[in-house]
Order: C-alpha cells, then structure tokens, then sequence
C-alpha cells in the first residue's frame, strides 16, 4: 500500500440519505441550549479536575515557547507499553480522522455504522467513496468481522462504539487485520471502561492496527483538542508528514503527561466504575417506560434508546429542560432512535420525570 494521496474511486459528495455527517452532539446544548441539563454531549460532568485546571494554569507560563512534544509522546508511550515513534499527538481525534483520510492513500475505505460520523466525512472530503458497513438491531449492533469487504484496505469502527455503546471483543476486531490493510480502532470511550479489558492498545501483534484516543470524555477537555494515534512507526510517520507544525498547544502537551501519570489513570479507573453504577440506575429507570428499547448490553457512558416517535418526545423533552441527542444522523439508525448520556442518580431521576411527562403529551 502506498502511504500518500488519495485515490477516489467515484465522486464522493456527501449521500443524500438523511444522515446528517457533521451532526454532533454539541449542536443540542448551543445557543439556547446552554441553559438545558445535557444529555447530550458524553463529556464526563464535573471536568476538568481542579488538579488539572491547575496543571493547566501552570503551563501557561510558557506560552511565549514553541511547544515542545517530546516529553508528552514518551507519557503516552510508557502508558501504553509502546516505544515513542509508535504515538503521535494530535489536536483531538478529528484531527487524525483528517489525517488518515489524506495521507494513507486508501482505495478502498470501508466503515462499520452506526458509528461517530466523522471518519465519513473526513474520507468523504478528502474525496473517497466510503462503503458503510451497517451493524444491525437484530445482533445487538456486534461486530461480524466477515461483514466487512475482503478488499477493503481501511477499515474504521469505533470500540467502545459512539453511539450504540457496544463493546466489541478485541478478537474479533483482530480477525480484520489483513495484509495490506489498515485497522483503525476509535477508543476514545476506552478508558470509561473499567479494566479497559477489549482495549487494543498496546497491541503491537496486529499488523495494520491504528489506535485513537481522547482526552476529550473522560477529563473534559474538549475545548482543548488532544488526542493521540497508536499504531506501527511506519504508518505514524506517514499520518505525522501530514500534520502542520506544533499541532499540540502547550497546555494540550502538559494535560496528556498529566492524563498519563499514574495517579491520573488510577482516578479515570474509579471515574469508569462510577459511570458503570450510575449507568445501570439509567437503565433501570428506563425499564419502567413501555415500548422503550434499550440497545446493548450498553458498556460505554452512553445508551442509545428506541421509542416510537423520539423525535417528537426529544423537543418535548427540551422544553422541559433537557437536551438528548437526536440518532438519525448516524448511518444505520431513524427517527426513532435517541442517545442519552450517563448521568449521576439524581440527574437521571430528573430525567425520567420528564420523560414521562414528554411520553404522555404525545399519547
């Protein structure tokens, strides 16, 4: 496989098929939307730390230097067992969508929906023709490593998957590696798995394997843009020739060495067995509405929800003060689906008040 340009096969223009790609969560809480409780957006509540806003404050000092990656690419590195040319840092995982489109030269791109969209659109404006590979109700939206086209030479699916919350076992993900082939594994939800037990990261055995996480849910730091990219030194340098320089601010660098201490990864561990507790009240208090279906088993801080007439029930559910996510925009779901995400107990208790009250104004 060649490591540069792109090869489209046909025009790639965005489908007219009523997934909006560039929908994301964030579009529910803007504007008037700030005063809603969010549902939403799957950032942890209550982040960034105040240990890390002061790490972050710290770092300011230095903004007059250009930023310095080194030691934040060896924190990354020692976490995940791997040496420093097998990371490489990014401004969130958006940008190394960017970069995989651009720089792999794929000719073939496939990706496993439902699943977040921008590795799509990414492909999709970098001029591919994306074959979706559609995961369905009726298993559980699992992964089936044989769906997937023998010829396709890039294939992306998210673990834990955005916004189905499924987990699919690494051995199944390992058995679409293939000569020739790059595996693209968005774990950006990872570390909200206690254990992280299906993580592929520090996998160095699986040929074609790209990883990427974020910082982005588990620390809220969305609004700073750090990420990083796991995989063979071959394919990192090639996705690093594309980047423009310095693409980490500073602070960005001091959070990833921070997010990577060991005191860091021993509080994002008790975080993910909170978010397991707090999940299940979630899908208890669910359980008690007829004809809502749950996805699943959901093991990710989100559930995606079908109810007849979600979409409905979603603007009810805002002028009652609550944000939810619409789902019809990720391939392989309709208008009836919804994802919520995993709040404290007495956040969600709130919730299914209004639920019920958002349910019985549409009956």
């Amino acid at each position: 496989m060649r490591w540069a340009g792109a090869h489209p096969a046909e025009s790639a223009a965005e489908p007219d098929d009523g997934h909006d790609l560039r929908h994301h969560g964030d579009a529910e809480v803007r504007d008037d939307g700030g005063a809603l409780t969010d549902l939403a957006v799957n950032v942890r509540t209550g982040t960034p730390p105040a240990w890390l806003r002061e790490h972050l404050t710290a770092a300011l000092g230095g903004l007059a230097a250009y930023p310095d990656g080194r030691a934040a690419r060896r924190a990354v590195a020692a976490r995940h067992g791997r040496p420093p040319e097998e990371v490489l840092l990014t401004a969130g995982a958006a940008e190394a969508f960017v970069l995989l489109a651009r720089s792999l030269g794929a000719r073939h791109p496939a990706v496993v929906h439902p699943q977040f969209t921008e590795p799509e659109a990414a492909l999709r404006d970098a001029g591919h023709s994306v074959h979706r590979v559609l995961l369905t109700e009726g298993n559980g939206f699992r992964l089936d490593a044989d769906a997937v086209p023998a010829r396709a030479d890039l294939v992306v699916l998210g673990n834990p998957t955005n916004p189905t919350s499924v987990l699919h076992p690494a051995e199944e993900i390992a058995r679409l590696a293939r000569p020739g082939r790059t595996l693209v594994v968005d774990e950006a939800f990872m570390d909200a798995v206690p254990g992280e037990y299906e993580s592929l990261a520090g996998r160095r055995d699986i040929p074609g394997l790209l990883v990427l996480r974020s910082l982005t849910k588990t620390w809220g730091l969305a609004g700073l843009r750090v990420g990083y990219v796991l995989g063979d030194r071959e394919r990192v340098a090639a996705l690093e020739r594309a980047q423009p320089l310095w693409p980490v601010s500073s602070p960005g660098l001091a959070a990833i060495e921070a997010c990577c201490a060991p005191a860091a990864l021993a509080e994002a561990e008790r975080a993910a067995r909170e978010v397991a507790v707090d999940r299940g009240h979630l899908l208890a208090r669910l359980a008690e509405f007829e004809g809502l279906e749950v996805a699943g088993p959901a093991l990710g801080p989100f559930v995606l929800v079908r109810l007849p007439g979600a979409a409905a029930v979603r603007e009810r559910l805002r002028d009652l003060g609550f944000a939810a996510r619409r789902a019809d925009t990720f391939p392989g779901l309709g208008p009836d689906w919804l994802r919520l995400a995993v709040r404290d107990r007495e956040t969600t208790d709130r919730f299914a008040v209004a639920l019920a009250k958002a349910v019985a104004l549409g009956s």
